[in-house]
């Protein structure tokens, strides 16, 4: 007679195995992602057999050859026409820029035209927010004076009390008449439910969820998730940056203490490329036929003369064109490079192209913070940064709270400001927006901020690395193994 206590394990071994098997056949061959990407989900799924199969359905998905942001002819015409105009007018040499960092950074711009399809606005003024309760106060102020319409999209809006003032103030808003359109991300917002927002939708409100839940109360896809910030009201006032909206983005929670996060407050055309962004991104989660047109019917007035392009990716294309605007500045860099961000786990281009540059002269510094908010992430952080700082770049460590600001200014003439950190993630699996800006005079207020921000940083000097502790280092070696997955 045969042992079924003794066969069951092993029957239950093989299924597992058999399943982690198929799952590896369909990354090598169906999703093709990058050979380190691919060689780390394999060890993952054979290392841990059960937790690995977990892990791939909640984290991995494949978006590449989705066309989730499709444009109808006309508005491909909307969208193409003016940007071939301008293409054109800079080949023929008869674009007329409006500052010296436009005409020096002449080439980016060309590459985010021709790669990204941004479009060179050079009309706007911006205001830089580096504090939470200012930025919220700042938005609250402009949300009551709205007289038209509210575009608002976030990825994280938490069920507290900073959450719940805006949900008020957008309410308000509606109730008034204005068109008022509010769309979050399913994972990031998870707690935000359309039954919170039941007064918000009976006043006339119109709310959305980024990539809900097949499931209801079941959302198991961390990946891929809508991490854009970006506001536009009544054509005239725009924000795009890091900041979310709770609590801990105030200040407010213990945990973090102080948070440190950097926004823009923008006025000026590029309202235009935002606001389309925007009902891209609407259009794809409500199901709403919101004609993209309507964010280019009437020209915002001219506020001042900053060049910026908008630039915004995603899973859905294989461009990653943020990050190609990161290597440009990083390669193009003569004189320094400041970045920000609270999560450092570049692929090998920036990290080889911030090596070069380093080891080229550039003076190179980075501002970390000093504290995880997710833990395999700050540990490969800390690794990526320990190689860097051999090669005579500097690592701040910012003490004086959590440091998430997202932004990178190069020869204190160019500046970007957006969603976007210095980590695969960013640059693959979550949609992003950048402000890319040409501008001395604020490229130079991004840089005396960063300085200004060293004053509550120590230095991630060469011996104090070479001090961690051997779990640290053991932290370092697995976090470095995950990387391409994080």
């Amino acid at each position: 007679m045969l042992n079924f206590d003794a066969i069951a394990p092993a029957t239950l071994i093989a299924i597992v195995y058999g399943m982690n098997f198929i799952i590896a056949i369909a990354i090598i061959f169906w999703e093709r992602k990058n050979p380190s990407s691919t060689l780390a989900w394999i060890m993952v799924l054979f290392s841990l057999p059960v937790l690995g199969a977990v892990l791939y359905f909640l984290l991995s998905q494949n978006f590449a050859s989705k066309r989730l942001f499709s444009l109808t002819k006309y508005e491909k015409e909307i969208v193409e026409e003016p940007l071939n105009e301008q293409l054109i007018a800079m080949k023929n040499g008869t674009f007329e820029f409006n500052n010296e960092a436009e005409k020096k950074w002449r080439d980016m711009i060309h590459m985010h035209q021709k790669y990204a399809k941004a479009y060179l606005t050079q009309d706007n003024r911006i205001n830089i927010l580096t504090d939470g309760k200012h930025m919220f106060e700042s938005l609250l102020t402009d949300i009551r004076e709205a007289k038209v319409y509210i575009n608002i999209e976030y990825f994280i809006v938490k069920n507290d009390n900073t959450g719940r003032a805006l949900i008020e103030a957008l309410t308000a808003k509606a109730k008034q008449g204005l068109e008022v359109r509010f769309v979050v991300d399913a994972m990031g917002s998870r707690k935000i439910t359309e039954k919170l927002m039941q007064e918000f939708i009976n006043a006339g409100g119109k709310f959305a969820t980024f990539f809900p839940p097949k499931f209801k109360y079941l959302n198991i896809k961390f990946n891929y998730r809508n991490h854009r910030k970006m506001v536009v009201i009544d054509n005239e006032i725009g924000y795009i940056g890091g900041f979310n909206i709770a609590n801990e983005y105030l200040g407010k929670k213990k945990k973090f203490g102080y948070w440190r996060d950097t926004h823009l407050k923008l006025m000026g055309s590029c309202i235009q490329d935002i606001n389309a962004r925007f009902i891209l991104d609407w259009r794809m989660a409500s199901k709403e036929k919101l004609i993209l047109a309507n964010a280019y019917f009437e020209r915002p007035e001219p506020a001042g003369n900053t060049g910026i392009q908008v630039v915004s990716s995603g899973p859905d294309s294989y461009k990653q064109e943020v990050k190609h605007g990161y290597l440009k500045m990083i390669s193009s860099a003569k004189n320094n490079i400041f970045i920000q961000t609270p999560y450092f786990v570049p692929d090998s281009s920036i990290f080889d192209s911030i090596l070069t540059a380093a080891i080229s002269g550039v003076d190179v510094r980075i501002m970390i913070p000093c504290k995880p908010d997710h833990l395999f992430v700050y540990w490969a952080t800390y690794y990526y940064c320990g190689l860097l700082i051999k090669n005579g770049v500097k690592v701040y460590i910012y003490d004086n709270g959590f440091l998430h600001a997202k932004t990178m200014t190069v020869d204190g003439e160019i500046t970007s400001i957006g969603s976007a950190n210095f980590d695969i993630r960013s640059f693959k699996l979550n949609f992003e927006a950048n402000c890319f800006v040409y501008d001395s005079e604020e490229a130079y207020k991004m840089q005396s901020i960063f300085e200004q921000d060293m004053e509550y940083c120590h230095e991630l000097t060469k011996s104090l690395y070479a001090k961690r502790s051997i779990i640290i280092k053991f932290k370092e070696g697995i976090a470095r193994l995950l990387s391409d997955i994080l």
